[in-house]
């Protein structure tokens, strides 16, 4: 029974990672678009979306390095999950006082960043699902010793 447990744990981290970084690197093509143009057009290139290709960055070696077995047994898992989970939520927070109100009219760009603050919030609620699995996970795998000695596992 213990082999087909963490089978399943495994798979569904598995599927959540893979919806992590699938929607990280979304994320960075939707952002990315802007850096682009202005890179192209020698214009400024604003920390606002530097700071959106970042965070996507991060979530999507995260989401790699998380796809291997072990390392959810590590107690930093958590910790490093719920420290994305507030950079989404910041993320959201900037992009979305800036175009959730915005009516685009037809301007392309503007949907784009509509829609890209939705999935910014998709990736926020993901993250913090993943917090909770994690230290969920960590919780009742972690390697336990008796309370005199230290040399005996529970």
């Amino acid at each position: 029974m213990g082999l087909v447990n963490k089978t399943t744990n495994y798979v569904l981290f598995a599927i959540l990672h893979s919806i992590q970084f699938v929607l990280a690197v979304t994320v960075i093509g939707l952002y990315g678009v802007d850096l682009d143009h202005a890179r192209k057009e020698g214009k400024y290139t604003d920390g606002k979306w530097v700071y959106a290709v970042v965070v996507a960055s991060l979530s999507a070696v995260t989401a790699i390095l998380y796809l291997i077995p072990f390392i959810l047994r590590f107690a930093v898992v958590p910790v490093w999950s719920f420290i994305l989970f507030v950079l989404w939520i910041a993320l959201f927070g900037l992009f979305g006082s800036m175009y959730i109100y915005e009516d685009p009219r037809g301007d392309s760009d503007i949907q784009r960043m509509k829609n890209a603050v939705w999935v910014d919030l998709a990736n926020a609620l993901l993250w913090l699902i993943g917090t909770v699995a994690a230290a969920a996970y960590w919780w009742f795998h972690r390697e336990r010793n008796t309370r005199f000695t230290g040399r005996a596992k529970l």
